[in-house]
């Protein structure tokens, strides 16, 4: 939402939205890391794994959001996040209850027909595959982050890695910025991103990957109700239809791997 609220105004940019996204949250994630009053963490090679995610999401993220609607950004990014983990899961061979991929395919076929090409109400296809791009990334860096023994070091490094790579990016394509976008991107890198992500890093390890993935896909149904008060974006029946299927997947796949780890 503060994404498509920082884009709205058409005068800022989706680098230099994601360039302040990400510097906002080096410097608030680094502050808290110094005010531990504990030694700033040596750099290891998860924290450059998790910044490249990082940054990949963060691009993808905000160019998308030019031509989509919060509420479809936000299900086309968590339900290819899903589709990401539970690949990762089934590769590592990580225990996945029967029911959760009859979830999953119900996730998946709600995505699909809001994706389905040439259908009415189908959003624009570049905006599409960009988020797509973005949800491989995040799935990623959601699973990288689950070997987090510090999370809110591991959140930080990323931040302060991929910012100055975000800057350059910036600076190679230049847009502008206007001040209701500089304070949305900072709120949104400051607070809903780096603290967000941080609190993400630490109840990762108590959840299975199939379970991260599929609790992630109630953010757009908040993200839809978020865009159509504070956006006067529409809600659409393809819209609703596609939610419900991906809510009914994100339940059942919840209660299969709840049942599975009693």
């Amino acid at each position: 939402i503060l994404n498509r609220l920082g884009l709205a105004d058409g005068v800022t940019g989706p680098a230099s939205f994601a360039a302040v996204r990400l510097v906002a949250g080096a410097i608030t994630l680094g502050a808290l890391v110094v005010m531990r009053r504990a030694a700033w963490p040596a750099i290891t090679r998860g924290n450059i794994h998790s910044a490249a995610t990082l940054l990949i999401y963060a691009i993808g993220f905000s160019y998308a959001y030019l031509t989509l609607d919060a509420g479809v950004g936000a299900l086309i990014l968590f339900g290819g996040v899903q589709i990401t983990m539970f690949s990762v899961a089934r590769l590592r061979a990580e225990p996945i209850a029967q029911l959760s991929w009859l979830g999953a395919t119900l996730a998946f076929g709600g995505l699909a027909y809001l994706l389905w090409p040439g259908a009415a109400g189908a959003p624009e296809a570049l905006g599409a595959l960009l988020m797509l791009i973005a949800a491989v990334a995040w799935g990623l860096y959601t699973i990288v982050g689950r070997g987090a023994v510090d999370p809110l070091a591991s959140t930080a490094w990323a931040f302060v890695l991929a910012a100055p790579v975000m800057t350059l990016v910036w600076l190679a394509v230049p847009d502008g910025i206007s001040l209701q976008g500089t304070i949305c991107a900072i709120l949104s890198g400051a607070v809903t991103s780096g603290l967000g992500y941080a609190m993400w890093y630490r109840v990762l390890p108590q959840l299975s990957s199939a379970t991260a993935a599929v609790a992630q896909l109630t953010v757009p149904v908040i993200a839809a109700f978020g865009g159509a008060l504070l956006l006067a974006e529409p809600l659409t029946p393809r819209f609703a239809l596609a939610t419900l299927l991906v809510l009914g997947g994100v339940a059942l796949t919840v209660l299969a791997q709840n049942r599975l780890t009693r």
